[in-house]
């Protein structure tokens, strides 16, 4: 891979498998998946996708593992608990203060809309039968999904909280696979207040269609991984890029190419980020492979 910031990003090059597609051919997805190195240990929940006829995203899973790689699930969430069509993008949250929060992105039953709910125990073992509480309803305008969150824990059980949320507009029937990122912030993680828009698609660009952030790359300048994609036919199949912060907004780096997978359809999308304390990171990715399914893959750089 060429020198400089792109050898610091994730490629499919010397990548490793951590989850198979739960079956073969297109629509049998593993990935969506966030990750955090926590006490040491590597803690990752994904979500399993079936196709659209035999059911789209019926369960998530909690795993933990001491080498990044190899994970043992602990914990297996499936839509019913939420009376949702479908599961889409969860993120694992260590408590400032101790517990553990699963935020889950849900589809409501023969429409386009999504909500973002939750659950709470003491343990990653415990959160099948956590608390549970809606987070972000959505409404009848605006379908919200995907988050990716960062908590900043000051010593007083609380932290401060940033959210990262995808939002499809539901107002043009037909269009609702066009994507934006907005900013949130929280004082506990359930009650969030938005900041506004932050990312979205560049007419003439590869990402025209949508915007999505994947993972928070760097604080310090906040730096972004986000999936794009040029037309509605690209829904599913999001590349990724980087971006910067400006104070205001994210950018994109012109700079930086594209991301994607050398087979199929070249999905390389919801890339999450665990720094490593060498000062490596390790990437986990959701990317195509020869016969159309996704894979949960991962790599350091």
């Amino acid at each position: 891979m060429p020198s400089g910031i792109l050898a610091t990003l994730p490629s499919a090059e010397d990548a490793e498998l951590v989850v198979p597609a739960p079956g073969e051919g297109p629509g049998n997805w593993a990935g969506a998946a966030s990750a955090v190195l926590h006490e040491g240990v590597f803690w990752l929940t994904w979500r399993n996708r079936r196709p659209l006829a035999e059911g789209r995203g019926v369960t998530v899973d909690v795993a933990r593992s001491t080498d990044g790689v190899n994970f043992e699930t602990v914990a297996e969430v499936s839509r019913d608990r939420f009376r949702c069509e479908s599961l889409e993008r969860p993120v694992l949250v260590p408590l400032p203060g101790g517990g553990w929060r699963l935020y889950l992105s849900c589809a409501t039953w023969h429409s386009k809309h999504w909500w973002v709910d939750s659950l709470t125990a003491a343990t990653p073992e415990e959160l099948p039968h956590g608390d549970r509480q809606v987070v972000l309803a959505g409404d009848d305008e605006l379908a919200v999904k995907d988050p990716v969150i960062t908590v900043t824990d000051h010593g007083d059980g609380r932290g401060t909280w940033d959210m990262w949320l995808c939002c499809h507009p539901l107002t043009e029937p037909g269009h609702e696979d066009r994507m934006t990122t907005r900013h949130l912030t929280s004082r506990d993680g359930l009650t969030w207040v938005d900041r506004g828009e932050v990312l979205s698609g560049r007419l003439g660009q590869w990402d025209e269609r949508g915007a999505r952030v994947a993972a928070v790359l760097t604080q310090e300048p906040l730096t972004v991984l986000y999936d794009g994609r040029a037309d509605a036919a690209s829904n599913w199949y999001e590349t990724t890029g980087l971006a910067r912060w400006d104070g205001e907004r994210f950018v994109p780096d012109d700079n930086v190419p594209a991301i994607a997978s050398p087979w199929s359809d070249g999905a390389f999308r919801y890339a999450s980020a665990v720094p490593l304390p060498d000062g490596s990171t390790r990437f986990y990715v959701e990317a195509a492979r020869e016969d159309g399914a996704h894979d949960l893959i991962t790599m350091v750089r």
